[in-house]
């Protein structure tokens, strides 16, 4: 159960009303229009819970489950314990992610500015829009209706934020577009120069890093990540992308839509990612590379060259999945062998 203290419950909702949520079809004994009042995991739900299966490692979990109501697909109905009522769909965690949306919507901007922000003259904020405490709002800064800034966030000269977006606390902002309805979370730093230094014997000499930031539309970013900005063409996040938490974006980077970037990722300057690309947690990519789009990167990969539409790749230096795996199980046979 949710922290009531954190999270506000809309509900409760009937068995019909969350099927029609979801565009799923009831199954199961029960009668439609029982009530349901929250949502929980297999093993803590009971009789008014809503929970869901989607991963087969937790069926003896959903064979033991006491809870009301379970999301699954049509084939594992007939292993449901007596009494539980069903929503049967082909995509259970995304019907999950509906249902408790529902119980658990995002909270809406409250149209308070506070009177210990700082907010330039000549910078436009939308309506409905909420300010905390300590944010600073610099010179032509334009804000979008209904968006939420957190405490303590500067925004710097000119930057745009669309509306419906949410800046979480400490988040800083210089030199950036900010599309609709993005989450960037506490701690992220967007528009900070690239790392960009012209090497020479007397020392190195800094290059001006003059472009910008570009940050797509239902774009998250998650806490204490960071995205420099380009050193003359921008940095670019394309809609749909979600981030984790500390991953380093470098200058000129451009990624594509939807895609999926895992915590400690570190994508160097001029790199270009395709579209519904996932990379897996620590995964390092060298700089000037062309990614193609639904590529695979297996976590802790280090990436040294171009990787073509559609390739899965794992391993440092990153190779083709099933060649480093073969690799992994050659040597760990010549290891018994040695043994």
């Amino acid at each position: 159960m949710a922290d009531p203290r954190f999270f506000y419950n809309s509900g409760p909702f009937s068995a019909t009303e969350l099927a029609q949520i979801v565009g799923a079809e009831l199954g199961g004994t029960l009668k439609p229009d029982v009530q349901f009042a929250d949502v929980r995991s297999l093993d803590d739900a009971g009789k008014t819970d809503v929970s869901f299966l989607d991963n087969k490692k937790y069926k003896d979990a959903f064979l033991k489950s006491t809870a009301g109501l379970c999301i699954v697909r049509p084939e594992l109905a007939e292993l449901a314990p007596s009494g539980m009522a069903l929503l049967l769909t082909r995509d259970p965690y995304g019907a999950y992610a509906r249902v408790a949306s529902s119980f658990y919507p995002v909270s809406l901007p409250t149209n308070s500015i506070s009177d210990k922000a700082y907010i330039a003259k000549s910078a436009k904020i939308g309506t409905n829009c909420t300010v905390s405490a300590g944010a600073i709002i610099s010179d032509n800064v334009v804000i979008g209706d209904n968006c939420t800034i957190g405490g303590n966030v500067e925004i710097m000269r000119s930057c745009e934020i669309g509306e419906g977006s949410t800046i979480g606390s400490l988040v800083t902002l210089q030199c950036c577009k900010i599309g609709t309805s993005v989450i960037i979370h506490p701690g992220v730093r967007i528009g900070q120069d690239g790392f960009g230094f012209a090497p020479g014997a007397q020392g190195h000499l800094k290059v001006p890093q003059l472009g910008r930031v570009i940050i797509g539309d239902h774009v998250e970013i998650g806490a204490n990540t960071t995205i420099d900005r380009g050193t003359g063409p921008d940095t670019v996040i394309g809609d749909g992308t979600k981030i984790d938490n500390l991953v380093q974006i470098g200058h000129n980077a451009e990624i594509g839509k939807h895609c999926f970037i895992v915590s400690h990722v570190g994508i160097s300057g001029s790199t270009k990612i395709g579209d519904f690309t996932m990379i897996g947690g620590q995964a390092g990519i060298a700089g000037h590379l062309q990614i193609g789009s639904g590529v695979k990167v297996a976590a802790q990969s280090g990436i040294i060259r171009n990787v073509g539409d559609g390739e899965t790749v794992g391993g440092s230096p990153a190779r083709p999945i099933k060649t480093w795996m073969r690799e992994i199980a050659t040597i760990q046979k010549m290891a018994k062998t040695k043994g």
